[in-house]
């Protein structure tokens, strides 16, 4: 089963309940995270992975409605959430997305676990090095990986972020990076500022389209460059992973 689990949580310390913040009129973030994940032609099942905390069962309560599959976990112990969850799932091939990502793109999706699947790799990514806008960050990885780290590891950052063993560990681990020719790290549309709420809402005013691809995005900003001012304060480097 290729997996995809979606982390959200509304306890974020910058931009506190960002995932249930509206985009459109009738959408939330968490809702284009999934919309824009169910164009992928490769993932065959989507789950939101959340906290077990009651402050989470807003998210939880309507992902359901809108009959999305969820998973509760741990709250500090990510990885923990994203282990049980796969394991409970069957999973084989795990997508892990973030759901502070609103406009990730399902074809650089469907391209990273391509990648992974064709090479057999442990863990491929679209960061290291980053080639990519920030906002489409994919990571796949095995189930067998996932189960040696959780076995495996004492650290807590380890623990949080899901993924720093497998690179922390190349000796243990086949790990890939797919990137393409073309730079556009200096573009940003994830979402841990009000800024960057607002500048995601005039991408989807400005772009009809479903679903919404990185090349619309970057095609739209070339042509109204002053869009990009809205978040442009915000220093990549400074966030939380």
């Amino acid at each position: 089963m290729i997996t995809c689990i979606v982390q959200a949580r509304m306890g974020s310390s910058r931009l506190p309940g960002k995932v249930m913040q509206k985009i459109s009129e009738n959408k939330t973030v968490i809702d284009f995270v999934v919309d824009q994940l169910q164009e992928s032609k490769m993932i065959e099942k989507i789950i939101v992975a959340i906290p077990d905390q009651i402050e989470d069962n807003i998210i939880h309560d309507h992902l359901i409605s809108r009959n999305i599959s969820t998973y509760r976990g741990s709250l500090n112990n990510v990885l923990d959430r994203f282990y049980q969850c796969a394991n409970s799932n069957s999973s084989s091939i795990i997508i892990r997305i973030t759901a502070d990502c609103p406009l990730i793109d399902p074809d650089i999706v469907d391209k990273v676990i391509k990648k992974f699947i064709e090479n057999k790799f442990d863990y491929v990514a679209n960061t290291h090095p980053r080639t990519f806008p920030y906002g489409t960050e994919t990571e796949v990885f095995s189930f067998n990986a996932l189960k040696l780290a959780w076995e495996e590891t004492d650290d807590e950052f380890d623990k949080e972020h899901v993924t720093p063993y497998f690179y922390k560990n190349p000796n243990k681990f086949k790990i890939g990076n797919f990137s393409q020719k073309i730079n556009q790290s200096n573009y940003r549309w994830t979402i841990d500022y009000e800024e960057d709420l607002e500048f995601v809402k005039k991408v989807v005013h400005k772009i009809q389209k479903n679903p919404i691809l990185t090349h619309h995005i970057v095609d739209l900003l070339e042509k109204n460059p002053e869009i990009v001012k809205i978040n442009k304060k915000h220093n990549h480097e400074s966030l939380e992973t």
